[in-house]
Parts: C-alpha cells; sequence; structure tokens
C-alpha cells in the first residue's frame, strides 16, 4: 500500500502539490479548532457557530433591519450544535434561551432569526 502511494506522489508534481495542499488545510483547520477549544468558553463556541450557519435575512427577518438579521434554516439541532462545538445539548438549549431572552434570536416554525448579527459578533468578540 505505501510503495504505490510514494511512487504516486514523487513522480508527480502536481499530486504532491495537491496532496500538500489538502493536508495543510486539514492541519490549518484542527489548529483553529484545538485553539477555540482551548481558548472560548462553550458559549462563545455556540454563539460563533450560530454566525457561521447563518444566512443574510432578505425580508429582514420578522423585525430585523435587513442589513443585520440573518436566518437559519433548517432550525438547527441542539445536538448537532452541541457535537460541532464540543460541548452538551443541554448548553446549547440554555445559551439559545438566554439569546431568546435577550431578544438577539427567535425561534419561528422552521427556522431560527438572529435578529442582531453584529451584537452576536460582539458576544464572540467580547
Amino acid at each position: 500500500m505505501a510503495r504505490p502511494f510514494m511512487s504516486a506522489v514523487l513522480s508527480s508534481p502536481e499530486t504532491s502539490r495537491r496532496l500538500m495542499e489538502r493536508l495543510t488545510a486539514i492541519i490549518r483547520r484542527s489548529t483553529g479548532r484545538i485553539f477555540d477549544l482551548s481558548v472560548y468558553g462553550a458559549n462563545i463556541r455556540i454563539y460563533a457557530d450560530l454566525l457561521c450557519l447563518s444566512k443574510p435575512a432578505a425580508d429582514g427577518g420578522n423585525g430585523g433591519d435587513g442589513g443585520n438579521s440573518a436566518v437559519i434554516m433548517p432550525i438547527p439541532i441542539h445536538a448537532d450544535i452541541a457535537a460541532r462545538v464540543s460541548t452538551t445539548r443541554e448548553t446549547v438549549a440554555r445559551v439559545l434561551s438566554y439569546l431568546s431572552r435577550r431578544e438577539i434570536v427567535i425561534r419561528e416554525k422552521d427556522r431560527l432569526i438572529v435578529l442582531d448579527t453584529d451584537r452576536l459578533a460582539e458576544m464572540v468578540e467580547d
């Protein structure tokens, strides 16, 4: 198994270049994830994940200003968020409840609306 692989890598500069690019991307992503897990608390990781999942709201998102609101559709499953950010489902539920009480997010039937993406981004940065 190693011999054919080494032969392909050594005989094709293009294959070698693509392999190095792929491995570099994996290492960078892993390094970023390790940094996030070691530096940021679970709530910050959840806020950041919500920002990554959200798409700008075309209609302003039920009371948002259009430029500062976003939609996550379909509504993410708490366990999925928890798995992505290495926390518990209960922590995700608690953070989403907190964001809802602060009127940063609201839940509708089939979507989660981030009413104030700037405020959520500030919470990540703080």
